[in-house]
């Protein structure tokens, strides 16, 4: 493969992780927003699905635009479809929130599915004197320190998908998720 390939290959990946892992996150905001009848996180999910429609419109294009041999077609073709089906993911998250949106009641069941969960969703908003302070996911050890995982984090108006190498910053909120016990050690953490 040439430099040139290779450079766009690259770029391909990158677009479409970001595509995924977008989709990814909404999915996970859809049902906390439910789960926490949170319309705040409900508004994050439309926000992300446009942003969704936009990163899938740029992937599309920037495989249209590869300039890879025509034998190669078959296989960029299924990469077309990846993009289109991880969209559809985005908007199922969408729609979820919709629910929440549009303050419908949640069905008996649904209410009942939550209060009987062992695993709960909760956010807390990281103090200037936490521990977590420029700490990296992995090295700050919340799942371990409180059985909670962070699904997301909001900060400066957006809701980002966390890696282990990221860092938290006073002022984030952390999305979390796990058992309901853990709850307050994550509060005690973010906000001692």
């Amino acid at each position: 493969m040439s430099k040139k390939h290779r450079k766009k290959f690259e770029e391909l990946v990158e677009r479409f992780v970001e595509l995924k892992d977008t989709s990814e996150l909404m999915i996970d905001l859809a049902y906390s927003s439910l789960l926490l009848n949170s319309k705040e996180l409900a508004e994050d999910v439309q926000k992300l699905e446009q942003h969704v429609d936009k990163l899938h419109t740029d992937f599309e294009l920037l495989v249209l635009s590869s300039g890879f041999e025509p034998k190669e077609g078959k296989d960029f073709l299924g990469l077309i479809r990846l993009g289109v089906v991880t969209e559809k993911i985005a908007d199922a998250a969408a729609e979820i929130s919709e629910v929440v949106l549009r303050d419908i009641k949640p069905h008996p069941v649904l209410k009942l599915a939550i209060e009987e969960a062992e695993e709960t969703v909760t956010y807390v908003q990281v103090a200037e004197n936490s521990v977590l302070v420029n700490n990296t996911l992995r090295k700050a050890r919340i799942p371990e320190e409180t059985g909670m995982w962070v699904l997301a984090i909001r900060r400066g108006g957006k809701c980002i998908r966390p890696k282990p190498h990221t860092r938290i910053a006073a002022g984030d909120v952390l999305i979390a998720s796990g058992y309901a016990g853990g709850e307050e050690d994550l509060k005690k953490l973010a906000s001692p």
